[in-house]
């Protein structure tokens, strides 16, 4: 019966993507230009953070690349380096809970506010299925990925309150990720969400709709 509710709750949101992919597909969007541009990039030293930090760099973007492993971290500045682009990195521990309202405060108040400020800017929250529909023994992950749903949402309201029309929002709810951050991922609704195993299907998918 609860499968039957998530899949009901999800059938709008599902329909609405579709429709609006089908638009894309026949009206895409013209990409912008991130050379020169400031990009902080968060969870960069592993998975889709990593990935997204190397397209930036092939993109001639300044990248800030925050990430709690040090070697991680390391190795993608050095590899997106190589790609020509200008790299400052930051280790970040998110158990600490001074360098979590220390990174708060950086980015939602010190980024966020010259984006208003000059009002212009694109801030993409990767989040998760998990962020819609709630998982049984996935207490913690599905909490978390609905409070950055609710960020998302709630900034985006806010940005247009304003009227501050040249900040641009995505937020990207992808399904299991093959990038070890969970072992042989599995669904039993397979016609609607299927594993993705190229984590760069994701980047790709948050380059098209930035």
């Amino acid at each position: 019966m609860k499968f039957l509710l998530d899949l009901l709750l999800l059938l709008p949101l599902l329909i609405v993507c579709c429709l609006e992919s089908f638009v894309k597909l026949f009206i895409p969007k013209r990409r912008k230009s991130v050379a020169g541009e400031i990009v902080l990039i968060t969870g960069a030293g592993h998975g889709i953070g990593r990935l997204t930090a190397y397209e930036f760099a092939k993109l001639k973007g300044k990248l800030v690349l925050w990430d709690i492993n040090k070697h991680g971290l390391e190795e993608t500045a050095a590899k997106c380096k190589g790609l020509g682009a200008k790299v400052y990195t930051f280790v970040v521990d998110c158990s600490n809970r001074e360098d979590i309202y220390s990174s708060a405060k950086k980015t939602t108040k010190a980024f966020i506010s010259a984006m208003m400020k000059n009002n212009h800017g694109h801030i993409v929250t990767v989040a998760s299925a998990g962020g819609h529909v709630s998982v049984p023994f996935l207490l913690a992950y599905c909490s978390s990925k609905f409070a950055a749903v609710g960020f998302h949402k709630a900034l985006t309201d806010e940005l247009a309150a304003l009227q501050i029309t040249g900040v641009k929002t995505t937020c990207l709810c992808p399904n299991f990720i093959n990038t070890g951050f969970i072992k042989n991922p599995s669904t039993s609704i397979v016609c609607f969400f299927q594993i993705v195993n190229d984590p760069n299907f994701i980047v790709m998918t948050r380059f098209n709709f930035a």
